[in-house]
C-alpha cells in the first residue's frame, strides 16, 4: 500500500491558492507549462444552488488530494491536472458539464456529487468508456449496471440497513419514527432498506411520515404523527435543507426526540439562520468524522482548514479518497498519459477490485468489488457544542 508523506501536501496546500468560485474550473498543473504529458482529471458537481455544500466540499477535498499527489511526484511519476465543472445538481446539466471535460481532454471522472446527476452522466461514460468513480452518488442506479463506475460512498440501501444495524446494536431506540421525502430516490431508497433491516434487528417503526419535494416546508403532521406514535426516535434520511426546519418545528412544538440520520444531514450546522443549538445531540451515520485523532485526519483536517478556512465534511472526504482511490488504482494498471481514455478506462476496471485503500472514509482499509461498490465500515458522529464527536 502506498503511503503518502502528507506533510508535503499540507505546506503546498498553505503556500496555494485555490479558487472555488462557483460555475468556474480549477485546474492545477498545466501540461503547456511543464511540458510533460499530465493526467487529466475531471469532475463534477454543485457550486451553485441548493446542494452547493456539497459540491464544493467535493472540489475542495479533490483538490487537497490533487496537491498532495503532485507534491510527491504525481502518478506513475506524470503530474495531475484537476478541473471542476458545476452542474446545479441538475441531470441536464451535469451532462453538458461531462462534455465540456471531455472537450479538455479529461481521461478520468471523479463525480458527479449527487445522485440524478452521476446516474445520468454514468450512461455517457459507460457509452463512451470513460473511467467513473462517485465521491457521493448514492443511488443504485448510478453505478449498477456501469462496469466503469465505482463509488467511495455507501449506496442508499446500504446506509439504510447500516442506519438500522447501528441504531439495534448501540441500543439508541426501539420504537423509530421515520420522515423521508418519497419524491425524492436518495431518500425513499434509504427508507426502504432501513424499515426492511428494522425488522430484522426488533426495531419498531411506529410512524412513517412522507413529504414530497412540492410540500417540503411544513412538517407539522408529520411530527405530530411521530410525537402521537410514541417514538423515541425519529430516523431522518433526508437533507439537511429539511432537517434544519424539522428541528425547528420540533422545538416550536415541545416534540424533543432522539433524531438520526444519513450523510444527507452533514451540513446541517451551516444552514443559514439556523440556530445550531437544535442540533444538539443529532446523530448521523457517516464514514468521516473531522474530530478523529488519527494522524490522516488530523493532516486532512490542517490541510483543509489552511486552505478553505472551514472543517472538512463527509463530502470533502469522500472525494479526497476518491483521488486517492484513483492513484492506486492507476498505479496497479500501469497506465500513462500518452493512453487513450478508452484504454484507460479498460485497466483501471481491473485494477479496481485489486487495491486497498487506507482512506479517511469507513474504519479500516477500502476495497471494491467488481459491481463497483465499496467494502468498509461506517462511523457513527454527535453533534456536540457545534461539533461533531465520535460515538465509537
Amino acid at each position: 500500500m502506498n503511503k503518502v508523506k502528507r506533510f508535503l501536501g499540507m505546506a503546498l496546500a498553505a503556500l496555494m491558492v485555490v479558487s472555488s468560485a462557483a460555475g468556474c474550473s480549477s485546474d492545477t498543473a498545466s501540461s503547456e507549462s511543464t511540458g510533460e504529458p499530465t493526467f487529466k482529471i475531471g469532475s463534477i458537481g454543485p457550486a451553485t444552488g441548493n446542494n452547493a455544500a456539497y459540491g464544493l466540499a467535493v472540489q475542495n477535498g479533490a483538490q487537497i488530494a490533487v496537491d498532495e499527489i503532485n507534491a510527491a511526484g504525481g502518478i506513475n511519476g506524470y503530474q495531475i491536472e484537476f478541473s471542476f465543472e458545476d452542474d446545479e445538481s441538475d441531470a441536464e446539466k451535469a451532462v453538458n458539464a461531462y462534455n465540456v471535460l471531455k472537450d479538455w481532454g479529461m481521461q478520468m471522472l471523479l463525480g458527479t456529487v449527487t445522485s440524478a446527476p452521476c446516474t445520468a452522466v454514468a450512461s455517457e461514460t459507460d457509452n463512451d468508456r470513460m473511467f467513473q468513480i462517485t465521491p457521493s452518488g448514492t443511488a443504485v442506479e448510478s453505478v449498477q449496471g456501469h462496469d466503469n463506475v465505482f463509488r467511495v460512498c455507501f449506496s442508499d440501501p446500504a446506509q439504510g440497513a447500516k442506519s438500522a444495524e447501528y441504531i439495534a446494536t448501540k441500543g439508541l431506540a426501539t420504537k423509530i419514527a421515520v420522515i423521508y421525502d418519497s419524491s425524492d430516490v436518495y431518500s425513499s431508497g434509504i427508507y426502504s432498506a432501513f424499515a426492511a433491516e428494522a425488522e430484522n434487528q426488533g426495531l419498531e417503526i411506529v410512524a412513517a411520515e412522507a413529504f414530497t419535494a412540492d410540500n417540503k416546508t411544513d412538517f407539522s403532521v408529520q411530527l405530530q404523527k411521530a410525537k402521537d406514535s410514541g417514538a423515541e426516535l425519529v430516523f431522518l434520511p433526508i437533507y439537511y435543507q429539511e432537517a434544519s426546519a424539522i428541528l425547528q418545528q420540533a422545538d416550536n412544538m415541545g416534540y424533543k426526540p432522539m433524531y438520526f440520520g444519513c450523510d444527507g444531514l452533514d451540513g446541517l450546522l451551516g444552514v443559514s439562520g439556523f440556530d445550531t443549538s437544535l442540533a444538539e445531540g443529532v446523530m448521523l451515520l457517516t464514514p468521516f468524522s473531522a474530530d478523529a485523532q488519527d494522524d490522516k485526519t488530523q493532516a486532512f483536517n490542517a490541510a483543509y482548514e489552511e486552505a478553505y478556512g472551514e472543517t472538512p465534511i463527509q463530502f470533502a472526504a469522500d472525494a479526497y479518497d476518491g483521488i486517492y482511490a484513483i492513484k492506486l488504482a492507476a498505479e496497479q494498471a500501469g497506465i500513462t498519459p500518452d493512453m487513450d481514455y478508452t484504454e484507460i478506462c479498460e485497466k483501471m476496471i481491473e485494477a479496481m477490485p485489486q487495491i486497498e485503500l487506507d482512506g479517511l472514509t469507513g474504519i479500516g482499509g477500502i476495497t471494491w468489488g467488481e459491481d463497483g461498490e465499496p467494502n468498509k465500515d461506517p462511523k457513527g458522529v454527535i453533534i456536540e457544542n457545534g461539533a461533531y464527536v465520535s460515538m465509537d
